[in-house]
């Protein structure tokens, strides 16, 4: 059985609501214990819980500063826009200030194993949503990071 600390639930979500429900319910006998806990801890956060979570990651296409875990695991999640050209950059800061200005929080997606091309072109498709249909995208998107997040924590990376 493991117990986890709340600073390393933190580095996996921060929502504040969450970190306290998963920790409640460890110790984990398994990462799929684990997950589990994960996912119904989500699925009871409010939209400011979510919003809160949402605060502690980088943008898409800017590069997270700092030594900490959470920094190093955005900066590996993001490395398909690691090469991204100028304009291809450019593209990413207009297109998080546009759906920062229509949705009020920064455009969250699960960027591992995605390449800049697809990271933008789903960025300019989901500026098409409607609110309550983002809001779904990014409770997904947020459970995907989640959960891979929980992954590397379990496997101690």
């Amino acid at each position: 059985m493991r117990e986890l600390s709340r600073e390393d639930l933190r580095s996996c979500c921060a929502s504040t609501r969450w970190v306290e429900a998963v920790a409640a319910r460890g110790p984990y006998g398994d990462l799929d214990g684990l997950r589990r806990a994960s996912e119904a801890a989500l699925a009871e956060l409010t939209w400011d819980d979510v919003l809160e979570a949402l605060a502690a990651h980088p943008r898409i296409g800017e590069r997270p500063a700092g030594a900490g875990r959470e920094a190093a695991w955005s900066r590996s999640e993001q490395s398909g826009t690691a090469d991204a050209g100028r304009d291809v950059l450019g593209a990413f800061r207009e297109g998080n200030a546009a759906y920062e200005s229509r949705f009020g929080h920064v455009y969250l997606v699960c960027a591992t194993g995605r390449e800049a091309g697809e990271l933008l072109a789903l960025l300019r498709d989901r500026l098409g949503n409607d609110e309550e249909t983002e809001r779904k995208v990014v409770r997904d998107e947020l459970s995907k990071i989640v959960a891979l997040r929980l992954a590397k924590l379990w496997e101690g990376r």
